[in-house]
């Protein structure tokens, strides 16, 4: 443990407040709670440096909740505050562990302090500005593509109203629109940062991995070269396997264990269908599994962990996608 650090700061995250509990190093809680905006951020930090909790001296915590938590925790880290951004998961193991019987926001931000005290959490690295434009750009585009999907299961559930279905196609077109619109951003903004745009060229040049999934990796895994391994970049994702098998009578079926980025898993869901078809190391890899009787969902979900394992070598590497060095012997642990 560093004997420097003397304060662990531990957030529970709401939509509209931040439960927050600061644990000193001589075991004291002082807890306090704000608004969930940058006003109340601010208030947060000189309310850390009256207590003489200082970035240096000090540790922060939160559960990764999306949108709500990552305002917080990027205000934090470009004070200069040490932020660790945690997988619930752990946390709740953690409480289960503490033998924990309530749960209410201020024992959340307790537990977080005492979390962070005692498995001292990786610290979190905010994405650069590009990045953090690129991800609003894509969650806005996907927003509009959710949109106007709804709008074509209204088209048919009012199949015969002519007035509705004049309104809603107009809707559809003026939605494909402002889509096509974004996508133009979308693409200005990757031209115009060399090391975005060289990076979207090494992903494109993945057969199965287009127009509309690139900028989508771009943005949700930022830089892949922050992870030791191609491994740990399928872990981030969730697309590792999970075994269940206990002694010599539980063998459960094995499957992926979702524990990661769920919206980079569904961006990689149709890329991995095409790359089944049409590239050719996904492909002899899926022919393969089928030939071995795996299920067809099991052979799409080693397919996506396949395509994670080539967007990584090809950014890792900085040389675009070549099939002789993407065909490797089968082995074992590939298969899901």
């Amino acid at each position: 443990m560093d004997s420097s650090i003397r304060f662990w700061l531990g957030i529970d995250v709401a939509k509209s407040k931040l439960d927050v509990a600061l644990l000193d190093e001589r075991g004291k809680v002082k807890q306090r709670v704000f608004a969930n905006e940058p006003e109340g951020f601010a208030q947060l930090q000189r309310w850390l440096r009256e207590r003489g909790a200082a970035p240096l001296q000090s540790r922060v915590c939160m559960e990764a909740t999306g949108p709500y938590s990552e305002a917080c925790a990027t205000a934090l880290a470009d004070a200069g505050w040490v932020v660790a951004v945690v997988n619930p998961a752990r946390v709740k193991g953690f409480a289960q562990g503490e033998m924990q019987r309530n749960k209410t926001d201020r024992t959340d931000a307790s537990l977080l302090a005492r979390f962070c005290l005692k498995h001292e959490p990786e610290a979190w690295q905010p994405a650069p500005p590009e990045l953090r434009q690129l991800r609003a750009l894509v969650d806005r585009l996907q927003v509009l593509k959710d949109m106007q999907q709804q709008e074509l299961n209204r088209l048919e559930a009012h199949a015969g109203n002519a007035r509705l279905e004049a309104s809603i196609r107009d809707h559809v077109a003026w939605l494909q629109r402002c889509a096509a619109e974004l996508q133009r951003e979308i693409d200005d903004h990757i031209d115009g940062h060399p090391r975005l745009r060289e990076d979207a060229e090494l992903i494109a040049s993945i057969p199965g991995m287009g127009q509309v999934t690139t900028p989508k990796v771009l943005a949700f895994l930022g830089d892949v070269r922050r992870f030791k391994n191609a491994k740990a970049l399928a872990a981030f994702i969730g697309l590792t396997p999970r075994l269940k098998e206990s002694g010599s009578s539980v063998r459960g079926r094995s499957m992926l264990s979702r524990a990661g980025h769920a919206e980079m898993r569904r961006a990689l869901y149709m890329p991995a269908l095409v790359a089944s078809k049409h590239n050719p190391a996904v492909k002899a890899f899926s022919d393969r599994l089928r030939c071995a009787g795996m299920a067809p969902k099991a052979v799409v979900g080693a397919c996506m962990h396949k395509l994670a394992m080539l967007i990584y070598g090809v950014l890792r590497s900085g040389l675009p996608f070549d099939p002789r060095l993407a065909m490797p012997k089968l082995e074992p642990q590939d298969g899901i």
